[in-house]
């Protein structure tokens, strides 16, 4: 692979329910126009290091954003977390956990290597589609990344 693409958007979910959803609120608001769905952790991280079959990869610019689901196949949520933070390629890019753990070990093990924000996926509907869209509007409209 050697096209040059722009990522917004590194979307790591395995839950395709989960996944629809989270596309569509941000569609909602014309905020998944660059974005990447990837199933598991390993494809993850290959994706961002340009390995594996993403080998020659050519970002125009790191994501704006990770949205990394903990509990994937393959490599877990944390593990890709702590991967991308120990990695100069991609240490900077923002990483937000999204994922269905309230549990204070993983919210505590989180914050510890490194992410940026940590939200629990709600249940109902109308709930997560907003939260979602909340999500997508302040990484990609409100915050300023580092260039």
């Amino acid at each position: 692979m050697t096209d040059l693409i722009v990522v917004e958007v590194l979307l790591v979910e395995d839950n395709p329910r989960d996944a629809e959803l989270t596309i569509r609120a941000l569609k909602k608001h014309n905020l998944a126009n660059q974005l990447v769905h990837v199933q598991d952790g390993a494809e993850a991280l290959d994706f961002l290091l340009a390995r594996g079959k993403y080998e020659g990869l050519k970002i125009d610019s790191p994501p704006r954003v990770v949205l990394l689901d903990l509990k994937l196949p393959k490599i877990n949520g944390l593990e890709v977390l702590r991967l991308i933070k120990a990695s100069e390629r991609t240490r900077s890019i923002p990483v937000v956990d999204v994922t269905s753990s309230a549990e204070d070990p993983d919210i505590r093990t989180a914050y510890k290597l490194g992410v940026n924000s940590y939200v629990v996926k709600p249940v109902q509907f109308e709930a997560f589609m907003e939260a979602m869209s909340k999500l997508g509007i302040y990484w990609l409209m409100v915050n300023h990344p580092m260039k």
